[in-house]
């Protein structure tokens, strides 16, 4: 059983930078792809990005393509999201995943955390 606590929301102008964290306890993390996904006021929750277990292989939303950056460190147990260049329809509860041995898929996930809140003024 995975736990995933995510940190690093807040609020930032629009044009700006955020790193989000999740770090992970009570499995083996580097058996688990990650994920990221977000979930904004009166949607559905969406992909926003992933990495495979390995690390090898990454995959993005188009709408975050070239903005933001996801990475592993196995040996702490995080996984990282790096927002730049955020804009306001960015704002969202950012929530990261595992899926055992996932290699980057959009769905699926055995485990979530609960979620930190970035919110991107205009």
């Amino acid at each position: 059983q995975l736990q995933l606590v995510e940190s690093g929301g807040g609020l930032v102008q629009a044009g700006g930078s955020l790193r989000l964290s999740c770090a992970a306890s009570g499995g083996t993390f580097s058996r688990y792809g990650m994920g990221w996904f977000r979930q904004a006021p009166g949607k559905e929750r969406e992909f926003v990005a992933a990495i495979s277990w390995s690390g090898g292989s990454t995959n993005y939303a188009d709408s975050v393509k070239g903005r933001f950056t996801i990475s592993r460190e196995n040996a702490k147990k995080v996984v990282y999201l790096q927002m730049n260049t955020l804009k306001p329809e960015d704002t969202a509860v950012y929530y990261c995943a595992a899926k055992l041995w996932g290699l980057g898929q959009q769905r699926g996930y055995d485990f979530w955390g609960q979620g930190t809140q970035v919110t991107v003024s205009s």
